[in-house]
């Protein structure tokens, strides 16, 4: 795999980020690639493991040591097919994926992962570039229609696999725009929109068709959908937000808003795309703001508010600050606690660990102090450790409960189940079939609650993999 002395003859090196002082006056991509010889490089310190650990990190099971060796080789055009065999967006999770292949990888219990996550984008771009990227519409059509309510990673994925077995696809996105949150949650400065856009023009071709403001329960019943085709897909996501503060004082006070309301209103922007009707502006020019969560929506959070002028931006997180390196002893190969500082917080965010959010106060109706006590281990509030911080925007960014039904859940008698912490519906992995013998499925964040994009796409895949069987009484999808 690459080059077999390669991981003892070259060091670790990735791409690089322009100056923050730069980037935050834009909202474009910041991130700059690596030149061929250094991907090439790169590659060839993949190690002839005799079990390559990247797999079992890879939700995907994309054939890591396969497609670095063929970088490496130069064989730049069999690396992308092979590449595209397990991934239908790899310049998607070449961009925002947080690689938990490389937690996964050998070298990484000395800390020099092979970097996967840019090889993987070095790929996808020179597909691209070449004309590799073209679509492939089947020779034959099955005369099954399937309907995929939601145009996320999951919908997408499942649509494309679909169309490419001969079925005749409809995806339903009540937004102006196919992508879900790949398009109106992730900011623009991490993943610009003509790299779904360029998908869309490849998947039409295809043979996909997507219904783009069209609310489903609104505009036409989920009822009505199953009705018409011959399988009905669930993947709306799940979009409805954690709010721990319901009952906190002040908590009616203006200034106080959902991470998500937040930045899918600067995506319509940058986009030059109408707001919803009723859509109250949020900026955070010239205000203190706080960020309540550490997790990646947080940190979009933050890199949003520099971009628009923020005074000063604060995250604020329950848990306690992670060790700067994990115990590899008991954490590799599995995906490690460990300190992780994104690129937004190395903007120049303050971040507070070990806080608790315990109210709001203000004038005159609008938020001017944020309450809060620190906790210890347990979580638990430590005596006389209240303090206050200057806050004018407040972003809850605490993470997803479930579904929002919108009325597809209730037009189908369906309801989500508890997962933990989450909610999502009742299908299973093996054929993500919803109960009752009908020809309901659910895959991605509405089935296994919130999760990352290449979840989502394996989750898609393996969806249509089960319609396909379902439809046609077996398949040649791969899973």
């Amino acid at each position: 795999m690459g080059k077999p002395t390669g991981f003892l003859e070259f060091e670790r090196a990735d791409r690089t980020y322009e100056p923050a002082g730069t980037r935050i006056r834009h909202w474009h991509e910041f991130v700059l690639p690596l030149g061929e010889p250094d991907v090439r490089t790169q590659a060839s310190r993949c190690m002839d493991c005799g079990i390559p650990y990247c797999h079992n990190g890879c939700p995907v099971n994309n054939q890591i040591p396969d497609w670095n060796d063929l970088v490496y080789r130069g064989n730049w055009r069999t690396a992308a097919d092979n590449l595209h065999s397990t991934n239908n967006f790899p310049e998607v999770t070449g961009r925002v994926c947080p690689a938990p292949c490389e937690a996964a990888c050998t070298l990484n219990i000395d800390d020099v992962p092979v970097t996967i996550k840019t090889i993987e984008y070095s790929i996808a771009e020179r597909a691209f570039e070449s004309g590799w990227i073209t679509p492939q519409p089947p020779e034959t059509r099955t005369g099954k229609t399937v309907a995929i309510v939601g145009s996320g990673p999951s919908g997408l994925a499942a649509a494309q696999q679909l169309a490419r077995a001969g079925h005749e696809v409809h995806v339903y996105e009540k937004n102006a725009r196919p992508g879900g949150l790949l398009v109106y949650g992730i900011p623009d400065f991490k993943m610009e929109k003509h790299v779904i856009a360029r998908r869309r023009a490849q998947m039409e071709a295809e043979g996909v068709v997507f219904h783009c403001n069209v609310t489903v329960g609104k505009d036409i019943s989920a009822r009505a959908l199953e009705e018409q085709h011959d399988a009905l897909l669930l993947a709306m996501g799940s979009e409805t937000p954690f709010d721990f503060f319901a009952k906190s004082p002040g908590r009616d006070l203006d200034g106080l808003h959902y991470a998500m309301d937040f930045l899918t209103q600067q995506n319509r922007r940058v986009a030059g795309e109408a707001q919803l009707p009723g859509t109250r502006e949020i900026s955070a020019k010239g205000k203190h703001v706080i960020v309540i969560g550490g997790g990646d929506t947080g940190s979009d959070c933050i890199g949003t508010s520099f971009r628009q002028g923020a005074k000063s931006v604060t995250q604020l997180e329950i848990m306690p600050k992670p060790p700067v390196r994990e115990n590899k002893a008991l954490s590799w190969p599995a995906w490690p606690l460990k300190l992780r500082i994104s690129s937004s917080q190395a903007e120049g965010a303050a971040v507070e660990y070990s806080v608790s959010t315990t109210g709001f106060s203000g004038e005159g109706g609008r938020v001017k102090l944020l309450h809060y006590v620190h906790v210890d281990s347990k979580l638990q509030p430590i005596p006389g450790s209240d303090a206050t911080l200057d806050a004018e925007l407040v972003l809850f960014a605490m993470g997803f409960s479930g579904p929002a039904d919108g009325g597809v859940l209730s037009g189908l008698d369906l309801e989500a189940v508890p997962r933990g912490r989450f909610k999502g519906l009742d299908a299973n992995e093996r054929d993500y079939k919803l109960p009752g013998g009908g020809k309901l499925f659910a895959a991605g964040d509405v089935r296994r609650g919130q999760s990352l994009v290449v979840w989502a796409i394996r989750e898609g895949r393996q969806a249509a993999s089960a319609i396909d069987a379902f439809l046609m009484g077996s398949t040649a999808l791969p899973r």
